[in-house]
């Protein structure tokens, strides 16, 4: 085999080193290229924002507007701001609560004892009328499924949204549900109620021994 000329060789030699030089110039572009949110190579995508509650949602449930109050609020539950079921809005709880004793039921959709709770409440809410605020705490991030629960019980009760569960937290109660926490007129805590109430007397028994609310 005759050997390949001097000059051919040279040529070669060149043509690789300016391939090599182009192939180094398009990685060097491609790294420092602008991404968008969403990664086309891996298939990951940026997670999508969780949708709020529409309006409809919540007039379908038909719940009251939560209480409010201009006091400002003291007890364990001081500066705590919770969102309304009824409309969204953020209420400053202690100040809400202000000035007359309450119960403050803590539940969640998926929890059975509670659903058969809920309909107490609301008569004994009836029963006491304006002597003590009842309000209800979802303690569970699911709004949309919250208010689907209270309508499918037919619960028209005042409620807020307690995503992370900060009034269990507050007041030191077990990570269980129910819980009902009696609160007096001043803020503070009267009573952690560790169970669910058989009846709407069970109801007014424990209130009246506790806050001294007679209904």
């Amino acid at each position: 085999m005759s050997p390949e000329p001097s000059g051919r060789r040279s040529a070669g030699h060149a043509w690789r080193w300016a391939l090599a030089g182009l192939i180094v110039v398009v990685a060097l572009a491609v790294a420092v290229w602008p991404r968008g949110d969403d990664d086309e190579t891996t298939g990951r995508q940026s997670p999508p924002s969780t949708p709020g509650v529409s309006d409809d949602v919540r007039a379908a449930a038909g719940l009251p507007a939560c209480p409010s109050g201009a006091a400002t609020g003291t007890g364990p539950l001081a500066g705590m701001t919770l969102d309304c079921l009824a409309d969204g809005r953020p209420v400053d709880l202690a100040a809400a609560l202000a000035g007359k004793p309450a119960l403050l039921n803590l539940w969640a959709y998926w929890c059975a004892p509670c659903a058969e709770e809920l309909p107490y409440l609301q008569q004994y809410a009836r029963r006491a009328g304006n002597a003590i605020t009842v309000l209800t705490v979802h303690s569970d991030p699911d709004e949309a499924k919250a208010l689907s629960r209270l309508r499918g019980l037919d619960v028209q009760l005042p409620g807020v949204l307690d995503a992370d569960a900060r009034v269990r937290t507050a007041v030191g109660a077990p990570a269980v549900l129910p819980i009902s926490v009696l609160v007096r007129a001043d803020g503070s805590v009267a009573d952690v109620v560790v169970r669910a109430f058989d009846g709407v007397d069970d109801i007014a028994n424990t209130v009246a021994g506790k806050l001294g609310v007679a209904a």
